[in-house]
């Protein structure tokens, strides 16, 4: 029985406890091994996943992770992911300047590059480059450590424990991509916009100042905010396809590869398609 009076979280965790669908049955089917047709079937993996991201929403509306795991997979997704990030930003803030740029100067109208650099590299191009490389170093990772416990029959061993895989596993994970993706994308904006910004002073003689001032001038504090929202998202969305593929390997020695590699092209196509669902709600709500 759900009341009227209670706050909302309890009313969502209530009618998802006693949904037609028991939720043990839908935790026992996240973490299955798939049967030989539908381990290299797209509909099943897909339905998996979203199967796991209805566990991770009723696990974060409810409390319900492990503390102290999350440390250790902060360091994993944020540090070790700090050279590639900050490479891939300083290249590419520098082609898209300079391609931007020579473009411009055709009509004269190189003082707006920091405008068009603030509109398309810092609130597309650098969150999605960003969350890529995420993708690749940690969701595989995340993918291959999953589907080799599942080989090695531990995470059979936490069942007999009484200790949820998922809170034990994704929870920590997810969490952790979820906030150290917003803290890699700031900087990658940082070292974006510093390299661009060099780059056109040196080739177009550009002023620094007259940069910086069409990036602050398209990119306002409320675009910051929207853009450490996206990434979060991202870093969520990332970490729950990975530990799905991870959980929903085939229980052999090439499983924990092709899990790996299935990880990081699913999360791929995952991002782009939400990029261009957020985009599109964000220009018809007015955020962009």
């Amino acid at each position: 029985m759900v009341k009227a009076d209670w706050p909302i979280s309890k009313r969502i965790s209530r009618w998802w406890a006693y949904s037609p669908r028991p939720l043990s049955t839908m935790r026992s089917e996240a973490v299955r091994s798939p049967s030989r047709g539908e381990a290299d079937n797209p509909i099943y993996h897909s339905t998996m996943a979203v199967l796991l991201t209805g566990q991770v929403m009723h696990r974060l509306i409810r409390g319900r992770f492990g503390q102290r795991q999350i440390m250790d997979h902060l360091m994993c997704a944020g540090p070790r992911c700090l050279a590639p990030v900050m490479l891939t930003n300083v290249c590419a803030g520098i082609i898209f300047a300079l391609q931007s740029a020579r473009e411009m100067a055709r009509f004269g109208s190189v003082s707006a590059l920091g405008g068009v650099f603030a509109a398309a590299y810092c609130r597309e191009l650098a969150p999605l480059l960003t969350a890529g490389v995420l993708a690749c170093q940690v969701g595989s990772a995340f993918a291959a450590e999953i589907a080799a416990m599942k080989l090695t029959h531990q995470i059979d061993a936490l069942k007999v424990l009484r200790t949820d895989p998922i809170d034990y596993l994704v929870m920590p994970r997810v969490i952790a991509c979820a906030i150290m993706l917003p803290v890699l994308t700031m900087l990658a904006l940082f070292v974006g916009v510093v390299s661009g910004g060099l780059i056109t002073t040196r080739v177009y003689e550009l002023s620094m100042d007259i940069f910086l001032d069409g990036v602050r001038t398209y990119l306002a504090v409320s675009d910051v905010w929207v853009i450490m929202a996206k990434a979060s998202l991202f870093g969520g969305v990332i970490a729950v396809v990975s530990c799905s593929r991870g959980l929903t390997a085939a229980v052999n020695g090439r499983g924990v590869g092709q899990s790996a590699t299935a990880a990081v092209v699913t999360a791929w196509v995952s991002l782009f398609i939400l990029d261009l669902i957020w985009t599109c709600l964000a220009l018809f709500q007015g955020l962009h």
